[in-house]
């Protein structure tokens, strides 16, 4: 019987077989003809007919043949052809420029190339002005920018700064143009960051700075200056930070400092904002520190340093200086021209406001004299600095055996501030007495005063409400539930109290004995190693009244011997566990930039790797294996297929399941069948009796 022959399959079904290998070549063909020539475009060498990386004496021979060929008009050149040339003949003259070119691929002068083109693009070449380049470009003062060479690299790292370098040509034009940016960079860094220059021959130094494609080739993305960020801690080419951005002084300082030094943004704010969006969502117990501008650049790094260091007790904003709102400062804060800074302090203190430019000591000197509020706040953060925790020491040093803290306790509210403003009223009495001995004629206040002045003694306030159980500790009478916790009653009493801290220095001097803890020695582990006594004032709010008060108070606690009582006092609740700038707006901007800058850079390493040479190859060879791979099996010849109904025989063998012959390791016996066996031939199934009555 003749085999039937198979039938013809379309076009449709073979195009469809062969489409994995038919893409791979289209894209293969695509790279090499479109992507591949973007990426590697001609040449100024290929311009000139001469070998890439050729002298400057063999430029010279090749243009010199071109120029004798357009002088006796054996050749016409096209006007483009002719300034492609002419500006590869002077790019590659120039010794700096040629160098820049052949080791990093810099060519920073191509838009004047293109502007010539433009301008003669209907007039003969022989019209053109020469020469196309001009090099007057000049030594931009590097001796005074601690200029890097290799040799000196390995000593940056015995600073623990971080370091901003800039790489630069000595032939750049836009590198010295950047020259007086620099400068300014460097000012506004100095104390923070090391910077430095390095020079694009210092070549080995240079191309650990730089970048590398796919191919091995190195390069600065944008050109020339380009500047580099070496963290803390970094001594690899891995962990370098580059700037990607506008060459500007203000987005360099921004991109450091919060980049590199991790430091908080200080945001501008308009005379709508400031109000609702900076002073009532900062903390009632940080000053207020408000920054007035005349030209709008982001804070100084040193500032931003401050807002870091200085976050516990102070809260910075910036305000854009408009002459048509002077009126509207100047009311609120007094302030009469910009640049200009405020300090805000307790409610109904004047505002601190000093005018004009200032450096940076200056600066953080008025901040640390102004850190704290003129009646400061009792917090966890702060009550050892005031001298007013049981597990501290006085604000006078650890000599102190005996002192005394006295506590404005009470919810946030107006009788609290009225009450705040009387206490400062009573500090500022003491601390003027203390030259006249006296306060308002009252003899009494020279106790107080001795002690204010000799840091005895510490005026602070209390939030009653947020530090509910450190407040109904000192004032756990009937009471307290006007001063101490939630408002639970319609009236708000502020309470004044004064604890006197004593501490027993024999104790603290002896040499403790290790001995086997036992089960209540835990307890007295937990006592606060400082005796406290609290007294409450009852009297009126009259400031001289509560100096007396006062005075009699701590010249009582000197003069007697009272008990040293020791017990556990509550810790007090932390406030400000974390930065404000590190939660709010700043922490989601951050992010925000993060994702930018890491969206940019994959795209950028997609960019690198498109310019590889070897994807079309690969491409191609990927193509010719899958049509190989898909031919094959379609020219494989068909087997006959077997029944696809097995006999009922079968069936029921399939179904049987198999019986166990392990492998018997036994030598010269047969041993008999065990019951794990396969069935003898001669065995035969037991015919069971219907009941066992019947045997």
């Amino acid at each position: 019987m003749a085999r039937t022959p198979s039938p013809t399959p379309s076009a449709a079904t073979v195009i469809k077989a062969y489409a994995a290998p038919l893409l791979l070549l289209s894209l293969a063909i695509l790279y090499q003809l479109v992507v591949l020539p973007r990426s590697f475009p001609p040449s100024h060498y290929d311009v000139l007919r001469v070998k890439r990386y050729s002298s400057i004496e063999d430029v010279k021979e090749a243009y010199e043949n071109l120029s004798s060929k357009w002088d006796t008009g054996v050749e016409v050149p096209d006007t483009n052809d002719f300034i492609k040339i002419q500006y590869a003949y002077e790019l590659l003259t120039n010794p700096l420029w040629k160098r820049d070119y052949d080791l990093f691929g810099i060519d920073e002068q191509l838009h004047i190339m293109h502007g010539v083109r433009e301008q003669y693009a209907v007039e003969r070449f022989s019209n053109i002005e020469l020469p196309l380049l001009h090099a007057d470009v000049s030594d931009p003062g590097i001796e005074a920018f601690n200029v890097i060479t290799s040799k000196d690299f390995q000593s940056m790292f015995q600073n623990s700064n971080p370091w901003l370098l800039q790489v630069y040509s000595s032939g750049s034009q836009q590198c010295a143009q950047f020259f007086h940016s620099w400068k300014r960079i460097a000012a506004l860094l100095n104390g923070l960051a090391n910077n430095g220059m390095v020079e694009l021959g210092e070549i080995q130094l240079a191309a650990y700075l730089a970048e590398k494609k796919p191919t091995g080739r190195l390069f600065f993305r944008n050109g020339l200056p380009s500047l580099v960020a070496l963290p803390s801690g970094c001594k690899t080419s891995d962990c370098l930070v580059r700037f990607e951005g506008e060459l500007s002084v203000d987005a360099v300082i921004d991109w450091f400092a919060t980049t590199v030094l991790n430091l908080p943004r200080i945001f501008y704010y308009s005379k709508e904002s400031l109000g609702p969006r900076f002073l009532a969502r900062s903390g009632s117990h940080k000053v207020k520190v408000i920054s007035f501008s005349k030209t709008g650049e982001r804070a100084t790094p040193i500032m931003r340093q401050a807002a870091k260091d200085y976050w516990n007790y102070i809260s910075f904003a910036s305000v854009l200086w408009r002459e048509e709102e002077f009126s509207i400062w100047w009311n609120t804060f007094g302030v009469e021209s910009a640049p200009a800074i405020v300090f805000l302090k307790d409610p109904g203190v004047k505002p601190v406001v000093y005018h004009g430019l200032f450096n940076n000591s200056w600066f953080l000197n008025v901040l640390e004299q102004n850190k704290q509020q003129e009646l400061p706040q009792l917090r966890s953060l702060s009550s050892k600095e005031l001298g007013c925790d049981a597990r501290g020491y006085a604000r006078a040093g650890h000599d102190i055996t005996i002192w005394y803290c006295a506590v404005l306790a009470g919810r946030k509210s107006l009788e609290l501030d009225n009450m705040r403003e009387t206490m400062r009223r009573v500090q500022d009495l003491l601390s003027k007495s203390y030259e006249s001995h006296a306060a308002n004629g009252d003899l009494y206040s020279e106790t107080a005063a001795i002690a204010l002045r000799k840091r005895r003694l510490t005026f602070v306030w209390l939030d009653g409400e947020t530090q509910k159980n450190y407040c109904f500790f000192y004032l756990n009478t009937e009471t307290g539930y006007e001063t101490c916790g939630p408002r639970r009653v319609p009236t708000d009493v502020p309470k004044l109290f004064i604890v006197r801290y004593q501490r027993n220095t024999t104790q603290d001097n002896m040499k403790v004995e290790k001995k086997p803890k036992r089960i209540w020695d835990f307890q007295l582990e937990d006592i606060d190693p400082v005796s406290q006594l609290s007294v409450t004032y009852n009297g009126s709010a009259e400031t001289s009244e509560i100096i007396k008060w006062i005075s009699n108070i701590i010249e009582d606690g000197d003069s007697r011997n009272l008990p040293f009582y020791r017990v556990k006092s509550p810790e007090l609740v932390p406030e400000d566990a974390e930065p404000i700038w590190s939660r709010g707006q700043q922490g989601i901007l951050s992010r925000t930039i993060g994702m930018k800058q890491k969206t940019l850079g994959i795209i950028s390493q997609i960019n690198d790797y498109l310019g590889d040479p070897r994807i079309g190859p690969a491409l191609f060879l990927g193509a010719l294996m899958s049509f190989g791979g898909i031919w094959l099996m379609r020219n494989q010849p068909k087997r006959p297929l077997r029944s696809s109904q097995p006999s009922q025989a079968n069936k029921e063998d399939q179904s049987r399941p198999r019986a166990r012959n392990p492998a018997r390791n036994v030598s010269g016996r047969n041993l008999p069948p065990s019951i794990t066996d396969l069935e003898p031939e001669d065995a035969y199934q037991m015919p069971l009796s219907d009941s066992d009555s019947d045997s």
